[in-house]
């Protein structure tokens, strides 16, 4: 039986995750990743962050900004396999006070099955850039 503590389905997890980021809830955040040296966290425009402590740390961080977030979900894409889930969503994100959602931002969190349910071994969020016309775009491979 799982750990209540913990969470049955990637869906779960995702939720749990975005609940923690939207009360600035460190300890329910940290319950959502793994406790694993391989786990990830890449905010936006921010260094990789790479094991438990750094990701606890970049979290405690962005706590302590004290803004009040409420995030919405978009264009969410979803593949699970028995042991690993890939969601790629577009986070809106309602900062409080102010009369419109920040230009939103395109995230892929990552979970993986572990003995005591799912739980996420990779964050990574990006703004969304605005699309520049096909020769303007140099390219990357």
């Amino acid at each position: 039986m799982l750990d209540p503590m913990r969470h049955a389905t990637p869906e779960e997890a995702e939720q749990a995750f975005y609940r923690a980021f939207e009360r600035r809830d460190l300890e329910a955040m940290m319950r959502v990743w793994a406790e694993a040296a391989h786990v990830v966290c890449i905010h936006p425009m921010g260094e990789r962050l790479t094991g438990v402590e750094a990701v606890r740390r970049g979290w405690a961080e962005i706590f302590a900004g004290g803004v009040e977030l409420a995030f919405r979900l978009e264009a969410v894409h979803r593949v699970h396999g028995p042991n690993l889930a890939v969601h790629v969503v577009r986070e809106v994100i309602h900062v409080a006070g102010e009369p419109r959602p920040r230009p939103p931002v395109e995230a892929t969190n990552v979970y993986q099955l572990e003995r005591d349910g799912w739980r996420m071994i990779l964050h990574h969020a990006s703004p969304v850039g605005r699309p520049r016309p096909r020769e303007a775009r140099p390219p990357l491979h």
